[in-house]
């Protein structure tokens, strides 16, 4: 890489004015809209290595696109499958865990029926 293409770094909380990271820009009411990462804060850590921010720069930030009523029906439809359960399926009304894969009673049920 050449010098004049390398991004800029910063210390942890020195970023300069008009930098903003993704979830300051969507508190904002802004999106990155496709810009290119702007610069990187860096915070050093002593065992697990360096943890980066990304900024973009705020006067390119585009604003939030409004959600269309389909785009709510596809966020429904999204929670409501993870909420069902593969094993019984049932709508538990909670996310099934990862770490199980089923839902709290199917993965409690092989225990008790072994008991």
């Amino acid at each position: 890489m050449a010098g004049t293409d390398r991004i800029p770094t910063f210390p942890w909380r020195c970023a300069p004015d008009g930098y903003a990271t993704c979830r300051q820009l969507r508190a904002m009411g802004l999106r990155p809209g496709g810009q290119d990462v702007a610069a990187v804060i860096e915070r050093r850590r002593r065992r697990r290595g360096p943890l980066v921010a990304y900024l973009y720069r705020i006067d390119l930030a585009k604003p939030v696109r409004p959600m269309t009523a389909a785009r709510w029906a596809a966020l429904a439809r999204a929670n409501a499958a993870q909420r069902r359960c593969p094993g019984c399926g049932l709508d538990r009304g909670y996310r099934i865990p990862r770490s199980l894969g089923v839902c709290t009673v199917c993965a409690d049920a092989p225990a008790a029926v072994a008991a």
